[in-house]
């Protein structure tokens, strides 16, 4: 029987495909995967359900090879002060329940979030706290008290056996809280991008010339970078989904520019058509503590297509800079404009393109995968 590996995500499976959902996938080819969803309530409004529908009980059901989904059951106002504390026994009580049903032990419990989830499983599994993003620094972002989120950060790294940090920045702190973390940045597909595709439809008289930004539309995006691109004449496209309170009334002014075009979400499987339509892909992020300590997915996924990229000064960009040259660095709104304006009409050349790809494929979610079943002892 192959290993079993637990991944508590802080995403629904149903949600934007990042880097939890983009490992687990690659697990298994190493083991079988048991997906586990945030709690919800009866009382949860649909659109944070995705297709969970109705949740009264957990709801437990195979996703494909390798992968079963369970979405567990959490009292109403689960995220709550005073009610946290009945949550996570009862989710752990359902994950339990999981696992007695499918007669398996845990090899490996991967928690994708500071909650109460660690060290519960048995003297055998490996319990693994993953790091995907600096949550005290992202915890006003998510309406969560940093003090809280703090003090469940060092419990759980107590708990945990192995402890991975998304960045150096967020070792860094960690190191600080008594931890001894491995620095394991996100990943990429390069599959999903090799091929001929023909590229996504946009407004008739749209410019030729396309910057995009593929990805969600938040507070973690500076707007003024956007709005400095689209004063160039550059077809500015946006791909994926936009929060409601990112930037209101600004951001509706942007999106009604004539040479920009919002397409929203799309599943993961139709990104390539988009990536094939622009001439230069955007990380345009804000300059925060918590995307400091990040590493966007997009920036990677643009490499993988071959694009160059324009990033705003975040250490994960330089770090990736220093292997290929398909990475500028913009400062300011006029300085980041221009570099996309250089980018979106320089020619590359096939061998700039294929050494693009080649930075994107060493850092692929299956190498990632391999180093992790190193580091949590599923392979010697």
């Amino acid at each position: 029987m192959r290993p079993l590996v637990v991944v508590a995500s802080g995403v629904t499976w149903d949600g934007v495909k990042g880097s939890e959902r983009q490992l687990a996938e690659a697990l298994t080819r190493h083991a079988d995967v048991l997906w586990v969803d945030p709690p919800v309530s009866p009382v949860t409004p649909a659109r944070f359900r995705g297709e969970s529908g109705p949740v009264w009980r957990p709801l437990l059901r195979p996703l494909r090879l390798g992968i079963a989904r369970l979405t567990p059951v959490g009292p109403p106002g689960w995220t709550r002060p005073g009610v946290r504390s009945l949550t996570w026994p009862m989710v752990r009580a359902q994950i339990g329940w999981a696992l007695r049903r499918a007669r398996r032990r845990p090899d490996v419990f991967v928690a994708c979030t500071q909650h109460d989830l660690l060290g519960r499983w048995g003297d055998r599994c490996v319990d693994v706290l993953y790091g995907t993003d600096d949550w005290v620094a992202g915890a006003s972002l998510m309406n969560q008290d940093a003090h809280f989120v703090l003090r469940e950060e060092r419990e759980a790294i107590v708990r945990a056996d192995l402890v991975l940090a998304v960045g150096p920045e967020l070792a860094e702190r960690w190191q600080e809280l008594g931890a001894h973390p491995v620095v394991f940045p996100n990943g990429c597909d390069p599959r999903a991008y090799q091929g001929d595709v023909e590229p996504g439809p946009v407004p008739d008289g749209f410019p030729a010339r396309i910057a995009g930004v593929i990805g969600q539309l938040s507070d973690r995006i500076d707007i003024s970078l956007l709005e400095a691109v689209a004063e160039t004449g550059l077809g500015l496209l946006l791909v994926g989904p936009r929060e409601p309170g990112w930037e209101p009334g600004r951001s509706d002014g942007l999106l009604r520019r004539p040479n920009v075009h919002h397409v929203g979400a799309v599943p993961f499987e139709e990104l390539p058509q988009w990536f094939a339509r622009i001439d230069v892909g955007l990380t345009p992020y804000a300059d925060s503590a918590f995307n400091r300590a990040s590493i966007p997915l997009k920036t990677l996924e643009y490499l993988a297509a071959g694009l160059p990229v324009v990033s705003t000064d975040l250490p994960a960009s330089k770090r990736l800079a220093e292997e290929t040259d398909g990475i500028q660095i913009g400062g300011d709104p006029r300085g980041f404009a221009d570099a996309v304006v250089k980018a979106a009409i320089d020619e590359a050349s096939p061998a700039v393109t294929g050494q693009r790809r080649s930075v994107a494929a060493r850092h692929s979610w299956a190498a990632r995968a391999d180093t992790f079943t190193r580091l949590a002892g599923l392979v010697p």
